[in-house]
């Protein structure tokens, strides 16, 4: 598969991209020499090669959630710019119909 320099433009405005004429032979070179290793990558013979899915055979070790401390309402609510005594008061960003 070989890129020209439309494809260039589209690529460039999907990422919104501004990208001058110097700039788009570059990365038409840049991107066609990407996309014919990724050729090269097609020609090995993967039969009964199993999938990667992790690096390494380690296991994550979870710890159990403890409770270690808890605070009060009134020590929650210390330093809330605004609070009505049990809950923090925001301002409304959605509008009832």
């Amino acid at each position: 598969m070989k890129l020209d320099n439309d494809t260039i433009t589209k690529i460039a405005h999907l990422a919104r991209l501004d990208v001058d004429a110097s700039e788009k032979e570059a990365l038409l070179s840049d991107m066609n020499n990407i996309l014919s290793f990724m050729e090269k990558l097609n020609e090995l013979d993967t039969d009964g090669v199993e999938p990667l899915i992790y690096l390494s055979d380690e296991v994550n070790v979870f710890r159990e959630d403890v409770v270690k401390g808890e605070i009060t309402v009134k020590q929650a609510l210390e330093n809330a710019p605004s609070e009505d005594g049990k809950y923090f008061q925001v301002a409304r960003v959605i509008e009832k119909p």
